[in-house]
């Protein structure tokens, strides 16, 4: 919550791997069954075999933020052995294009499905998924508050960037033939060599086939 742009933590079962580097805390990797439980069927998988990087937490850190995930997703494929695909997201709302996810070689799919998310009466951002839409405040599952009408309202926001990762050959064999050009950060089309936040650095981590 203190590293995350979002300043929220997921719900529902989650897989935790932090993240150390010379004995220090230098945040997390949070994976999710996620709110999307049609990821798989495309592809004949069951609700239990995907899952959705949902969080990448990091303090200042020395190595590269594709290194950190591909060792979490290492650890993922150790321990959460029917895992055969992973889904993440870049929001292009936080000027995110997937960086981290473009050097670790994930395969970029397209956009999801547009969406929305809650204005309140000073302007701020509410996410869609926290609020009912008649307004009520959703935390721990149930309706915390009800915001005065006309308090809340809705606007669209851009479509997410969608990648997958494979966890197995078969998985990869399959995503091959939907991988897209991965989409580019605006500032690097403007031609100014800017680098997003949280990319994986000149030298980026392999990734994760096996």
């Amino acid at each position: 919550m203190n590293w995350h742009y979002s300043r929220s933590m997921p719900m529902g079962r989650l897989v935790k791997v932090g993240a150390w580097e010379r004995g220090k805390f230098i945040g997390c990797v949070i994976f999710a069954q996620g709110n999307n439980q049609h990821h798989g069927k495309a592809f004949g998988l069951g609700l239990f075999e995907v899952c959705e990087l949902v969080r990448v937490a990091l303090s200042s850190h020395v190595s590269a933020v594709s290194r950190i995930v591909a060792l979490a997703l290492s650890f993922l494929k150790r321990y959460c052995t029917g895992i055969r695909l992973v889904v993440s997201y870049a929001d292009p709302e936080h000027g995110h294009v997937g960086g981290i996810y473009q050097a670790g070689n994930w395969a970029y799919v397209g956009t999801g499905g547009s969406t929305d998310a809650f204005v309140d009466s000073t302007g701020k951002r509410l996410h869609s998924r926290a609020y009912s839409p008649a307004g009520a405040k959703i935390q721990f599952g149930q309706f915390a508050q009800t915001a005065p009408t006309g308090a809340i309202r809705r606007v669209a926001v851009a479509p997410k960037h969608k990648y997958f990762m494979p966890m197995d050959y078969e998985m990869r064999a399959k995503i091959a033939p939907l991988s897209k050009p991965y989409p580019k950060h605006p500032a690097s089309e403007a031609g100014n060599g800017a680098v997003q936040a949280h990319s994986g650095g000149a030298a980026p981590t392999r990734t994760l086939h096996v």
